[in-house]
Order: structure tokens, then C-alpha cells, then sequence
């Protein structure tokens, strides 16, 4: 299937799933302590189909034309008169105490999804990559902590840290935290030894930017040698015009073996305007070319460029020796289930509140179209990466919702809180104007996700 059409049915499953799940908590809390629910709507605006059921109540269940959310509506008279008889059962009307459990039902029910979804992957077995050192810079943070090729991260800040992910997460959580890493690695003569990150405070928070970890400590993670296979040629750029064609394949640079496409894009960006021998693989025939990399600016510094780009169907597998499965019992796996929830849904409220604080760049919100892409992805990768990416989307919406912002499940429980302190609602002025604060603070962060996507799309 096309990544495309894989992209946008993988958003739209993903979003469907994950409101009503929500919205199914609040449903279902709500009709076992008495509250009237009115409608069960998943999406906004023109309802696309409607059904109305043959119980008492006549509840409304809605899918709706904008699959971007839904909403539980009971029965309220701040909307309208209430049918004699049924004021009881006004969400209103009822103890404060009781409406804060229907609106912490949502945000549960996703927690609660996020749980399930663990537990089947790790049944299923949770893949996963070593975290073994690739490349280090000279002089970079990496480096000055003695950090060597080959060597294997073991734990970050004494938290074991068996894949890449788990590495990343520690080392970015600790670079938030004051810029100090503490780091347990195994060099290749499987000797451990206790290591250091320091990383001066005016460079931790560009650090924590979207993809900067882990370059900008100076390191990469090892990955198979990549052959240097022409799948895509710049139109104009040195690598066309000087008669290198799709299909071809770099094996010789200044007389010396090229194995690997990350050291031949290092080898070319430090080249600009200078003279190079290549030599290729055509059809089994080596044919020998000359090419001046074009200079060009990047970062402030000048690189050499030559409009080249790797096939990727030539990308290696990785071996077996750097790939991890975590797997467990049907029982067994229901602990590293629940404490994978717990652990990603703290990390997810500390990043939080670190970018309120300034100390994590907001660069990190996502929009929709980062969320869809993402889905396109994980979907394309398999099962387990689609399902792993349903459950972590799946804490940030319930973390999301738990936000004191009024109208979000977090604010409205705030306003409960509020009555039950003061023995009365709050006045009516109030909570109105909380309602449009809250809009208002809405749409600022959505305006901000769909800027920060659309910079990511631009590059």
C-alpha cells in the first residue's frame, strides 16, 4: 500500500480508536452513577451517521464528519430546562465528588488502553536496538567523557538501559536536569566503566531540540556499513553532471575503498571545490569519474555538496548480536506493563512542566501532521511499532486532558474542587470566563503544534 494512503488511514484508525476509548470512560462512568448521558459522539460537526437507542434515556450515538475528537454530553440545566423528573440526574446536580469521577474517567480509560497495549507487546516480544556506540567526534561532550567506539551504554543515572530509545530518553532527561549525565558503558573488552556527560548550560537546552540528541553530544550509534548506492541524483549538482547514474555504485574515493555512505557524505561535505576521484560499479565494469563537490553553507561552515542520495533499498539488515526482545508470560508481562505506562506517562508531565520552566525546548509539541506521519510509520514498520505508538499516544492524550486548563477534563475538575472548598459552585461570570481562557489557551498551543510541523516539513 502507499505510504501515503497508509499515513492517512493509520491517523484517522489511530484518532478513532483513541477518542472513543476516551470518551467511552466518561460514557460508561457516567451511566453506572446515575448521570443522564444525552449523546456519545466520536468527531465534530455534521453527524455522518446517528443512532438512537431503544433504552429509556433515547441516548444519540454520533460519528461525526471532523475525526479529530468527541464528547460525552449530559444532561445539564446550564443548557437548557430539565425534564420534570430527571433533575437528579443532571451532571449539575449531582455531588461535586461524583462529577470528578466521570471526568477522570476519559483520561483513565486511556491510561488504562495505554496498559493493554503494553501487555500485548510484551507478550507479542518489544524489539528493540543495543545501544553500542558508532562513531565518536573529536572534542565533542561525547568525547571528553571518554566515550569510545564500540562501547555499549549500560545504564544512564543507574537505570538500566537495554535499547537506544531507553539511552536517549535517559541522556535527554539528565541533560534537562542540570546537564550532567552520569553513564555506566561496557567497552569491547566487556570491562565497565563509569563515565560522565557534562554539558555547559548554554548548550542544554538546544540539546533537548527534536533530533539533537544524540549528535549534538558528538556521538552515533553503530549501525551496518551502508554501500554506496545511487538512488536519487540532483538535478544540476556536481554527481549528475559529471555522469554518475541511478543504480551505480561508489566504491573507490581518492584510491581509497568506500564502504559505507555516512563516511562518504563526511569524506565529500570535506571536499568543497576541490577536485575528486571516484571510481564506480556499472553493470560490473568500473568506470572512473571526476567531480568538484559544489561549496555551499551549513551551519556556518562550508561543506562540500555533490547531490547524491543513497537507494535505501540497499540498507543492510541489523544483526542479530544488536537486537533486543523483551518478552514475557501472559502474567508476566502485565508488571513491565503497567510500569512502562507509569514511566512514560512521568516522563511525558516532567517534560511538561521543563518546557513551562524553559529548561526543554517547545519544539518537542507535535500537531497532527507530526502525529499522522508518525502513524504512517509505525504502521508501515509492523504491529508491534503501531501498537507501541497507539499506547504512547494514548498517555499524552489522557496527560493532556489531566491539564488545569477549563475546558479540558483537568479544568473542569478544578472547578469541582473549587465548589466542594467553598460549599457552591462558582459564579456563573467565572466559570464562563474560564471557558473562554481556556479556548484562548487552546488554540495558542494548537496554532504552535501546526507551527512547529509545518517547520519540520520545511526542513
Amino acid at each position: 500500500m502507499n505510504l501515503g494512503v497508509t499515513t492517512v488511514l493509520a491517523f484517522i484508525f489511530a484518532i478513532g480508536v483513541l477518542v472513543s476509548v476516551h470518551e467511552f470512560g466518561h460514557y460508561w462512568v457516567a451511566r453506572r452513577l446515575g448521570f443522564k448521558v444525552l449523546r456519545f459522539s466520536i468527531g465534530f460537526g455534521k453527524p455522518i451517521l446517528k443512532h438512537v437507542s431503544r433504552h429509556p434515556d433515547h441516548i444519540e450515538y454520533v460519528l461525526a464528519a471532523i475525526p479529530l475528537g468527541g464528547y460525552v454530553r449530559l444532561l445539564d440545566e446550564r443548557e437548557g430546562p430539565l425534564p420534570p423528573g430527571e433533575e437528579h440526574r443532571a451532571f449539575n446536580r449531582r455531588p461535586p465528588l461524583l462529577r470528578i469521577l466521570v471526568l477522570l474517567a476519559g483520561p483513565s480509560a486511556n491510561f488504562l488502553f495505554a496498559i493493554a497495549a503494553y501487555w500485548v507487546l510484551f507478550m507479542y516480544g518489544v524489539p528493540g536496538l543495543k545501544p553500542v556506540v558508532g562513531e565518536v567526534a573529536d572534542g565533542s561532550f561525547a568525547s571528553t567523557a571518554d566515550i569510545r567506539p564500540d562501547d555499549e551504554l549500560v545504564r544512564v543515572a543507574g537505570r538500566m538501559t537495554p535499547t537506544r530509545q531507553a539511552a536517549v530518553l535517559g541522556i535527554l532527561e539528565e541533560v534537562a536536569d542540570g546537564g550532567r549525565v552520569p553513564l555506566t558503558v561496557r567497552g569491547r573488552d566487556g570491562r565497565e566503566r563509569n563515565l560522565e556527560i557534562v554539558v555547559p548550560a548554554a548548550k542544554q537546552h538546544a540539546l533537548t531540540e527534536p533530533g539533537a540528541l544524540p549528535f549534538g553530544l558528538g556521538l552515533s550509534f553503530w549501525s551496518p556499513p551502508l554501500p554506496v548506492v545511487v538512488g536519487s541524483l540532483t538535478s544540476g549538482d556536481p554527481a549528475l553532471s559529471a555522469g554518475i547514474a541511478l543504480g551505480d555504485r561508489i566504491v573507490e574515493m581518492e584510491g581509497r575503498p568506500v564502504t559505507d555512505f555516512a563516511q562518504f557524505v563526511a569524506a565529500i561535505r570535506a571536499r568543497p571545490g576541490i577536485s575528486t576521484q571516484l571510481v564506480a560499479l556499472r553493470d560490473g565494469n568500473r568506470i572512473s569519474i571526476t567531480l568538484v563537490p559544489k561549496l555551499v553553507v551549513s551551519d556556518g561552515k562550508f561543506i562540500g555538496q555533490i547531490g547524491l542520495g543513497v537507494d535505501v533499498r540497499a540498507i543492510p539488515e541489523f544483526p542479530e548480536s544488536m537486537r533486543t526482545v523483551e518478552r514475557h508470560g501472559v502474567f508476566a508481562a502485565f508488571a513491565p506493563a503497567v510500569l512502562e505506562t507509569w514511566d512514560k506517562s512521568a516522563l511525558t508531565m516532567r517534560f511538561l512542566w521543563r518546557m513551562v520552566t524553559g529548561h526543554v525546548s517547545t519544539k518537542n509539541i507535535s500537531g497532527p501532521i507530526n502525529i499522522a506521519q508518525y502513524a504512517g510509520l509505525t504502521a508501515h514498520e509492523g504491529f508491534d511499532y503501531y501498537l507501541g505508538f497507539l499506547a504512547l499516544v494514548s498517555i499524552s492524550l489522557a496527560v493532556l486532558n489531566l491539564l488545569p486548563i477549563p475546558v479540558l477534563d483537568g479544568g473542569q475538575i478544578v472547578y469541582q474542587l473549587f465548589e466542594m472548598a467553598r460549599g457552591g459552585p462558582l459564579p456563573m461570570q467565572a466559570q464562563v470566563l474560564g471557558q473562554k481562557l481556556g479556548i484562548a489557551m487552546l488554540m495558542l498551543l494548537m496554532g504552535f503544534a501546526f507551527y512547529n510541523d509545518i517547520t519540520r516539513l520545511l526542513g
